[in-house]
């Protein structure tokens, strides 16, 4: 008795799963073949504006009498940063190719401007 009622079971449900399964394949495969997204690079863009802020702030209010290796190491930093934060959001820079003095400073000004165009909070 209990065969036959397996038997009827693997009758009635065997069609139904196989049609389950030939509609499903599609989706399957393709779902086998999508990749991940690809893990972003460097630190989180949140992390680097407010880093800017800070090492910005630093570099504003050095005391006139500061060593020149603190203010040198400061506006590198802040070069450094400013460089990541262009890379995270698609902007470009010359910040490594301009020599220090009156022309790094006018490519600081432009490059926190397009940062923040691209919506970058630096104040």
């Amino acid at each position: 008795m209990v065969g036959n009622v397996l038997i009827y079971l693997a009758v009635v449900i065997a069609p139904t799963a196989t049609c389950w399964v030939i509609l499903m394949l599609p989706r399957l495969v393709a779902a086998a073949r999508r990749r991940r997204a690809p893990e972003p690079q460097g630190p989180p863009v949140e992390r680097l504006a407010a880093d800017l802020r800070r090492v910005r702030h630093s570099l504003a209010t050095l005391p006139p009498n500061a060593p020149m290796v603190r203010r040198r190491a400061t506006g590198e930093a802040y070069d450094a940063l400013l460089a990541q934060a262009c890379r995270a959001v698609g902007v470009a820079h010359r910040l490594d190719a301009v020599p220090e003095g009156i022309d790094r400073e006018l490519e600081r000004l432009r490059v926190e401007e397009a940062l923040r165009g691209a919506g970058l909070a630096i104040p």
